[in-house]
């Protein structure tokens, strides 16, 4: 039942991972809108994500937020859909997990903020310099079809989104090995009509916004 998976987003957000993500595992789920001035901040929200932000879910009486938990989350709890290795095929699975939540949210958004670690710096930053993480996703997108081998799994919703959304905004460049690996993702019928659906809500809204 849709009222036993509630989303939490806005269509301009991280929440068009968590909304890709779903569409993967192809569960039915309520979508509620939130606004980043009022209802994101207001008490209701504050209940479900004190953070303030979004995406989070509920799935019946649990609540999951953050991006890499919330796709992690529903590959378990839908295991049908096939998103997630066998335990003992996760090495890769949560290296790359861990990596994107760490040193790749870490590069984009200091990039977006125009910050840029020195080398005396990048001694003390977990994810070393900017030129050394997109090396490392290089690798990692050009070594395997999909980050776990030849089966695309959850993390690829994950790493991949960001890498795309980084690309997109001009924090990170397009490189071919980056360009190749998200033709292969974003082909996914699960991206496309994650994709139309938050394009359409965005659509919507600049409608509503407009001058009469």
């Amino acid at each position: 039942m849709a009222d036993d998976l509630i989303f939490y987003t806005h269509p301009m957000s991280r929440g068009r991972i968590a909304r890709w993500m779903l569409e993967e595992v192809g569960q039915p789920y309520e979508t509620r809108l939130l606004d980043f001035a009022t209802t994101m901040k207001a008490a209701e929200y504050l209940a479900v994500n004190p953070m303030g932000k979004v995406p989070a879910i509920r799935h019946k009486d649990r609540v999951i937020t953050e991006c890499g938990a919330i796709c992690a989350y529903l590959a378990d709890a839908f295991p049908d859909a096939g998103l997630s290795p066998d335990p003992a095929e996760r090495a890769d699975y949560y290296r790359w997990f861990f990596f994107a939540a760490g040193p790749v949210e870490q590069v984009v958004t200091n990039k977006a903020l125009g910050f840029t670690v020195n080398a005396e710096q990048s001694r003390m930053a977990g994810y070393g310099s900017h030129e050394l993480v997109l090396d490392v996703i290089e690798h990692a997108v050009s070594a395997k079809a999909f980050l776990t081998g030849e089966r695309f799994s959850a993390v690829d919703v994950y790493l991949g989104s960001q890498l795309g959304w980084g690309i997109q905004f001009g924090m990170l460049p397009d490189r071919p090995a980056f360009r190749a690996y998200l033709d292969r993702i974003f082909a996914r019928p699960a991206y496309k009509r994650a994709s139309e659906i938050d394009d359409a809500l965005i659509a919507e809204q600049e409608a509503a916004a407009a001058p009469a």
